[in-house]
This record gives C-alpha cells, sequence and structure tokens, in this order.
C-alpha cells in the first residue's frame, strides 16, 4: 500500500493496556498453581492406586467367576452324563420289556390263529357232520351237548384272546411312545452336553468369540434346574411305570394263556370221552342187532322149512281125506239092508272128521307160521336198516370225526 493510501486510510484505535498485578498478587498465584498441582498429583495417586486395586479385584473376580462357572459346567456336564446313563439303563429295560411284550402278543396272535384255523372248524365240522346221523341215532345225546359247550368254550376263548391282543397292542404302543420320548431326551441331552463341553473348552483367549449387541436377554432360559431334574425324573419314573405296567400285563397274559388252554383240553377230554363212550353204546347196540339179526335168520330160516313141511302135511291130509271120502262114496252105493251104520261106516266118518279137524289145526299152524315168517322177516329188515344205521353213526364218530379230533393239539403257546 503507497503512502497516499495510507493517509487516506481510517485509524483505528488501539485497545488500553493491561492493567499491572502486584508483587504479592504474582507471590499468591504461583502459590496456589503449585497447590493446585499437589492436589491433583495426590488426586492421581489416589486414582491410580484406587484402579489398580480396582483392576486387580475384578480380575479376581472374573477368575473366579470362570472358574465357578467352569465348575459348573464340569457340573452339568456330570449330571448331564448321570442323567443320560439312568435313561439308557431305564431305556434298555424299556426295550427288553417291549421285547418280551411282543413276544406275548405274538403267542397270542399264534394261538387265535390256531383256535379260529383249527379247532373251531374242527368243532364245527363234527357238528355238521353228526346231523348227517339218519334214524333213531339222530338224536341229541352228550356227544352233541358237549361239542356245544365246546363251541361255546372256543368262542369266549377266541373273544378274550383278542380283547387281551388289543390290550398289548396299546400297551406296546405306550412302550414305544415311551422309548421315542426317552430317545428325544437323549438326544437333547446330548446336544446339550456337547454345547455344554464345547463351553467349557472355551477360553477368554479362544478365537471365534463374539459380543452380544442386541436389546433381548441373553438367558433364554424357560425353565428351571429343578423344574428340569424333575422333567428328567418323571421322564425315567414313567418309564418305570410302563415297565411294571408291562410286566404285571405279560403275568396276566400268561395266565389268561395257561387258563384258556387248560379249559380247552379239559372240554377237549370231556368231548373224546363222551365220544369214546357214545362209540362203546353204539357198537354194544350193534352187536346186540347183529346177534339178534343171526337168531332171526336163523329163525326165519327154520319157519321156512316149518312152514314147507306144514304145507307138505296138510297135502298128505287131503290125500286121506280123499281116500275117507271115496270109502264113504263107494259104501253109499250099497243096496237094501246093507247100507247100514256099522263099524266101518261109524270108523270112517270118525276118520273124516279127524282129518278134518286135523287139516283145521294144521292150516291155522300155518297161517300162525306164515305170519310169523313175515313178522320176522320184517324185523330183520329193520335190524338191517339199524345196524346200518348203526354202520353209518360209528363211520361218522369214529372214524370222520375222531380222525379229524387227533389233529387238534392244545398246548401252552
Amino acid at each position: 500500500m503507497s503512502l497516499v493510501e495510507l493517509k487516506k486510510s481510517a485509524i483505528v484505535p488501539g485497545s488500553n493496556p493491561p492493567s499491572r498485578y502486584s508483587l504479592e498478587e504474582w507471590h499468591l498465584s504461583n502459590t496456589t498453581r503449585d497447590r493446585c498441582c499437589l492436589t491433583q498429583q495426590t488426586i492421581a495417586d489416589q486414582v491410580l492406586a484406587e484402579c489398580g486395586r480396582i483392576k486387580d479385584l475384578t480380575e479376581e473376580i472374573v477368575r473366579t467367576n470362570k472358574l465357578e462357572t467352569d465348575h459348573k459346567l464340569d457340573e452339568k456336564i456330570k449330571d448331564i452324563e448321570f442323567l443320560r446313563g439312568e435313561i439308557r439303563r431305564q431305556r434298555k429295560e424299556v426295550v427288553i420289556e417291549l421285547d418280551n411284550l411282543t413276544t406275548f402278543y405274538q403267542r397270542m396272535f399264534d394261538a387265535l390263529n390256531y383256535i379260529k384255523g383249527g379247532p373251531e372248524v374242527i368243532n364245527q365240522k363234527c357238528l355238521m357232520l353228526r346231523e348227517e346221523r339218519i334214524g333213531i341215532d339222530l338224536c341229541r345225546d352228550d356227544v352233541e351237548r358237549e361239542l356245544i359247550k365246546e363251541r361255546q368254550v372256543l368262542q369266549e376263548v377266541v373273544s378274550l384272546l383278542t380283547r387281551t391282543a388289543e390290550q398289548a397292542q396299546e400297551q406296546i404302543r405306550r412302550l414305544r411312545s415311551t422309548t421315542y420320548l426317552m430317545d428325544r431326551d437323549l438326544e437333547a441331552k446330548e446336544n446339550a452336553e456337547k454345547i455344554d463341553k464345547h463351553n467349557l473348552l472355551l477360553r477368554e483367549t479362544s478365537l471365534n468369540l463374539s459380543m452380544y449387541h442386541g436389546f433381548t436377554q441373553l438367558d433364554c432360559s424357560n425353565i428351571t434346574k429343578e423344574e428340569w431334574e424333575l422333567f428328567t425324573e418323571k421322564s425315567i419314573a414313567d418309564a418305570s411305570k410302563e415297565i411294571n405296567c408291562a410286566r404285571q400285563f405279560r403275568c396276566y397274559v400268561d395266565t389268561i394263556l395257561n387258563q384258556a388252554c387248560k379249559d380247552l383240553l379239559n372240554q377237549y377230554n370231556l368231548v373224546q370221552a363222551a365220544f369214546n363212550r357214545r362209540i362203546a353204546e353204539t357198537k354194544d347196540v350193534k352187536m346186540k342187532l347183529e346177534v339178534h339179526h343171526a337168531e332171526i335168520v336163523r329163525q326165519s330160516n327154520e319157519m321156512i322149512m316149518n312152514i314147507t313141511e306144514l304145507e307138505k302135511a296138510i297135502s298128505t291130509k287131503e290125500g286121506f281125506m280123499a281116500l275117507s271120502h271115496t270109502r264113504l262114496g263107494n259104501r253109499a252105493q250099497r243096496g237094501g239092508a246093507e247100507l247100514c251104520r256099522d263099524l266101518v261106516e261109524t270108523q270112517l266118518v270118525d276118520e273124516a272128521r279127524q282129518i278134518r279137524m286135523n287139516t283145521s289145526i294144521l292150516q291155522q299152524s300155518l297161517a300162525e307160521a306164515q305170519a310169523t315168517l313175515r313178522y320176522l322177516l320184517k324185523t330183520q329188515i329193520q335190524l338191517e336198516t339199524d345196524i346200518n344205521i348203526k354202520n353209518n353213526t360209528l363211520q361218522i364218530d369214529q372214524v370222520d370225526c375222531m380222525t379229524m379230533r387227533e389233529t387238534m393239539d392244545y398246548h401252552f403257546y
């Protein structure tokens, strides 16, 4: 800027000069500053000491908390391992009981199939075959009554085993459900154990550590330790309860099978005894009928010979009668006083009368013999019919029914 320009520019007045301090104020200020410095140094030393103490304290607390946490994790892992062992042991018993109950169910299933396909069919066939009896043998005897009772016993046993098999299926389903729940619990505990073992291995210097900056709480647990223990204890207790129920049910099934087999076997023996008695009675009656038949045949033959002899005797008597009548006719031709009732005449008349009487007696005997022969032949036919009826009955009872019933084999399934 040129001189002319400086002259033309406005002149701004400067500020007032600073006030002057006294020497006392200067010494006071220095003393104050010195005291403030000392005070700040003291406070700083105290803060440093406190920070060191707090740092050591927090370090100790953190280390102690970590050790405590590690101890708790180790305890929890041991608790999980113990509970897993208990669950595995209980699950093994459940599986064993499930296999046993399945075996018992198969026993009932086999028993039902055998009864429906064997004894029931044979019993029905026996009843149907015995309907083919003929004549007087088609009667309601002890065999039929025992067969009907056997059919009722078979139906009751089938009904009881069917209901028991349904109950067994339900018990098997409950055991399988228990096994499934225990498997889920074991899987959850195994996962929890892996997590806690991983957490136990982590250190503050481990890699892949992360800080959570969210707003919700990290503690997402919704049940307490006591509830967790109660849950596991309840699971084991429920499994033990199902095992006890299954064992009691197996005893019940075994009792039912034994009692059913005993009842069926007893009824089977009763039917067999009735069949044997009936067959023996039929054979005895048949034997008596055959004896009577043989005697009737013999008597019929004798009666036929007797009739032949009677006819021959009557024919002979007719010759004597003709002789007597001829003699009387010839003597009737006598004449005069010679036609008298002399001893010859009287004898001839008596002879003719006796021959008529004897012929009448012979004819009556012949009629009776012929009637008796007719009755004998009729009886013979009836006996032959009865013998055929007995043969038919023996064929049905002894051959057909008893042969089929030999295949009925009740045993403890």
